[in-house]
């Protein structure tokens, strides 16, 4: 019959009273048992470890490609604003043209247009027109997700090497008591555990920022859609006015 409880803690502070093993190979059995028990908690906290760490770098990547992704959408933004100010300013250009062609196809349309109310003229557009910046959501999304940039690069496991060796346990002496009666009181068993925390708290804040991001391009793709309807009617109608303008100076 083994002479160790059924249930034991294998990190036993060594200022604990130390329990004194039974002679014979039943304490030599149970001495080594208690080594495996360490080395196989340790073995498996590490590993928890680095893949929680190898989880973080990967969400970072995706935060990255998200960012990427928003700001290529803010570009295809400026584009179709940009595309809706030259249909706006061509629409103009042709109610101008117009107004020409009925003053030289008679003179009747001459003093049609001296009475008639002048459209209102827009300003030229200056080249620091109206910039286009997105919606806030996805702006104020972008701008948290640039400040984990950093930490990004610091947690890419092809620039950064694990170790928990002394700068971790550095860290886990600075807990607080009631921090540190939370954890192991194993220094090494510790510094996984916390180790272990601290890469949770950063992928659920990670997730937080992935969840914005998301909601923000959400709201951007269909704010642009919009906007695509709304210039593919403009289009429609420029091309009408177009072809009866054209129309028009072929009957002069």
């Amino acid at each position: 019959m083994s002479a160790l409880p059924r249930s034991y803690n294998p990190f036993a502070e060594d200022d604990e009273e130390e329990h004194v093993a039974p002679a014979g190979p039943g304490g030599a059995e149970g001495a080594d048992r208690q080594r495996y028990l360490q080395q196989e908690v340790l073995r498996r906290s590490a590993a928890t470890a680095d893949s929680t760490t190898r989880s973080l770098s990967l969400l970072y990547e995706s935060e990255r490609i998200g960012v990427a992704a928003s700001e290529e959408l803010v570009r295809q933004g400026e584009a179709l604003k940009r595309t809706e100010q030259m249909v706006d300013k061509m629409d103009q250009d042709l109610k101008t043209s117009q107004r020409h062609i009925n003053s030289i196809k008679s003179v009747w349309g001459g003093l049609v247009n001296y009475f008639k109310a002048k459209p209102p003229e827009s300003k030229p557009e200056q080249n620091g027109a109206t910039e286009y910046y997105g919606n806030t959501r996805l702006k104020e999304a972008m701008m948290s997700s640039k400040e984990q940039e950093s930490k990004y690069q610091e947690s890419h496991p092809n620039l950064r090497k694990l170790d928990y060796s002394d700068d971790d346990f550095g860290k886990a002496d600075l807990l607080s008591s009631a921090q540190r009666d939370s954890y192991p009181k194993n220094q090494q068993l510790r510094a996984y555990h916390q180790k272990i925390d601290t890469n949770l708290d950063e992928m659920s804040s990670g997730l937080s920022r992935l969840k914005s991001l998301a909601l923000g391009l959400q709201t951007e793709i269909e704010e642009q859609d919009d906007m695509l309807d709304r210039l593919t009617k403009k289009v429609e109608t420029l091309d009408v006015n177009i072809k009866n303008t054209d129309r028009k100076v072929r009957q002069l």
